[in-house]
């Protein structure tokens, strides 16, 4: 492994560690939700209205682990455990997505 590559690596080790904040800060702030993890009904509350396809597509996927939760208290350290752990599984999905994808460029000489 390139010195680079083991930079790449320790940075998105350290953002998955440090996901948790997002549990944290929507409080300090006093936010509803973590940026971006808004409901259908928060949305509609937020803009006054909730797109058509958003309305149409909300429930087609549901979250494999809603609010990071795996049925610890809400705040808790079990939530937080969760909470990294969706970081390190989401980094590690979209690792080997692009992993997959370099090979492919690799083998066909791109």
């Amino acid at each position: 492994m390139k010195p680079h590559h083991k930079k790449l690596w320790l940075g998105l080790v350290l953002m998955a560690l440090l996901s948790p904040l997002g549990l944290v800060l929507p409080a300090v702030i006093a936010a509803v939700d973590a940026w971006g993890e808004w409901s259908s009904e928060t949305l509609r509350l937020m803009l006054g209205y909730l797109p058509e396809g958003m309305a149409l597509e909300a429930d087609w996927w549901p979250a494999p682990l809603p609010d990071y939760n795996l049925g610890t208290a809400e705040g808790s350290a079990g939530q937080a455990l969760a909470y990294v752990a969706s970081a390190h599984l989401g980094g590690l999905a979209v690792g080997l997505v692009g992993y997959g994808i370099w090979r492919l460029l690799v083998r066909h000489g791109h």
